[in-house]
């Protein structure tokens, strides 16, 4: 019985892939015409800046026509660590930030981690001092830079690095280089490593790259609307976050706990485990829920297993257990999108993702909680 509680804490079986094969798909076919470009969205992206990314990516062909394997997620994991997306700022309708985004002067002071001096080359016209450099933007440019690989996207007649939509494509023409394929990893990670000559950003940038590449293959969600819609983008946008034994609260993923039944601890991965990943996406539509897959069996409307999975709808928990038709024995939740796939954090090692429903053994129905 002990063993059969800690199964409820957590989350395990059905095999799935990582978001890199997700991205290598979505940049196969090389630039522009490809559905992709458009596909899917992110739910810590504001939908303006969102924009800006795909718009970048309909463009750089213009300024690198050997570029391949530009996607909005590449942008995004960028924009992610440079600058939050630019939340917290108003962002216009012509893409202009305001207030604008300035980083630390780099005058060797060591604030904010700068140890070089960078002197002045525009007379403070895009960083607001002509004591030095300060990088600037969403994309955090220094003016130098962006004196090479600045576009005008938005038609205005000025390359701005204070625009979102000139931004990001200022940041997908040096991304490309002179012809980059993005969607080699190899490639992709010196590009990145160009933008900021660190191991650990380039590490952290690419983990972000990976989760939105995994939300660009996401459900459309065609006709799902209210809290049940901000549900299942709250999850989807998780897509590509690794499994963490006990992770996962109704603020975020988190480090999890050691240790499941077959010894893999999560104290050291940031993520969620399949309960956790359910607390934290009903949370975002303000439904608090307990903390294990058995416990949120007993809240909204039971969907006996006898219905059939027919019978789901978007936004219901899925759940399975060891014996079907006792609750106390169920193990595994996910949550339904559709289509007869669910977002689906499996098991120690894998990643948050889209599975069939019926890729796990012992359905044991589901819940209705909107």
């Amino acid at each position: 019985m002990t063993v059969l509680l800690l199964f409820g804490a957590v989350c395990c079986a059905a095999p799935v892939s990582g978001a890199l094969g997700t991205l290598a798909a979505l940049s196969a076919g090389g630039q522009g015409g490809d559905e992709a470009v458009d596909a899917g969205s992110a739910a810590d992206i504001p939908d303006r800046m969102l924009a800006a990314y795909k718009r970048a990516v309909q463009q750089v062909g213009r300024y690198v026509p050997a570029c391949r394997g530009m996607r909005w997620p590449v942008l995004a994991g960028i924009a992610k660590v440079e600058s939050n997306h630019a939340i917290g700022r108003n962002v216009a309708g012509s893409g202009d930030i305001r207030p604008r985004i300035y980083g630390v002067l780099l005058n060797g002071s060591g604030a904010g981690g700068n140890t070089t001096v960078f002197a002045d080359t525009d007379g403070g016209k895009w960083d607001g001092t002509a004591a030095g450099e300060r990088a600037v933007g969403p994309f955090q440019f220094l003016p130098s830079t962006w004196e090479g690989v600045g576009k005008d996207a938005n038609g205005d007649k000025t390359a701005d690095p204070h625009n979102a939509d000139d931004a990001a494509l200022g940041a997908a023409v040096y991304l490309c280089g002179k012809g980059r394929d993005l969607s080699e990893r190899s490639q992709l990670r010196a590009a990145v490593l160009q933008y900021n000559h660190s191991s650990e950003y380039v590490a952290n940038v690419t983990g972000w790259i990976d989760q939105y590449a995994a939300a660009a293959s996401s459900p459309a969600l065609k006709g799902v609307s209210g809290k049940v819609r901000t549900v299942l983008e709250a999850a989807l946008a998780q897509k590509g976050v690794p499994y963490s034994w006990g992770g996962g609260t109704a603020d975020g993923k988190s480090y999890g706990i050691c240790c499941s039944p077959g010894g893999k601890s999560g104290t050291h991965i940031k993520g969620f485990d399949c309960s956790g990943l359910v607390l934290y996406a009903y949370a975002r539509a303000g439904i608090r829920l307990p903390r294990t897959a058995a416990a949120q069996a007993g809240v909204g409307r039971r969907i006996p297993a006898s219905l059939g999975k027919g019978f789901l709808k978007p936004g219901d928990l899925v759940f399975y257990a060891y014996a079907p038709g006792l609750d106390s024995t169920i193990h595994h939740v996910g949550i339904y999108v559709g289509g007869g796939q669910m977002v689906n954090a499996a098991r120690p090692g894998t990643l948050v993702r889209l599975d069939a429903v019926d890729a796990m053994p012992g359905y044991a129905g589901g819940a209705r909680l909107l």
